[in-house]
């Protein structure tokens, strides 16, 4: 990977971990899963209705995030071109599953969104993530 990559991609993730310090984080156990969304604020109504019906009902998770349960996955978007438009997903939108950590599952959706967007666009954060519900 050359220096120019590992710097995008390096900015890409500060400017992701910026957004989601400042954002409300809404959370929620989904049988063995626990799945969290970061209610970003470029998210429109419309986004935030569907990722909400996303992470409490185990069908739509399904549709999503067609992993196991319980495994690692994620979903990223680019703020500038969003997550639903038109009444369907937008090409850029990322969702990965199955995968052996959250830090890969966030990683691997934000490559892949960065690399779907429109390069004028803003570099893609994660928006739902699900994971292992975590024990009491």
């Amino acid at each position: 990977m050359s220096l120019r990559a590992i710097t995008i991609l390096s900015l890409g993730l500060l400017a992701g971990a910026a957004h989601s310090q400042t954002a409300p984080v809404e959370t929620a156990k989904l049988g063995k899963s626990q799945v969290t969304l970061t209610a970003h604020s470029f998210l429109t109504p419309e986004e935030l209705q569907t990722l909400r019906l996303v992470m409490t009902n185990k069908q739509a998770l399904s549709v999503f995030l067609p992993g196991k349960p319980a495994n690692f996955s994620a979903v990223a978007v680019s703020p500038s071109e969003g997550f639903i438009r038109g009444g369907k997903p937008v090409a850029s939108a990322t969702a990965v599953a199955d995968l052996p950590d959250a830090a890969t599952a966030q990683m691997n959706a934000i490559q892949g969104c960065d690399k779907a967007r429109a390069k004028a666009s803003a570099p893609c954060v994660v928006v739902l993530e699900v994971g292992p519900a975590k024990k009491k």
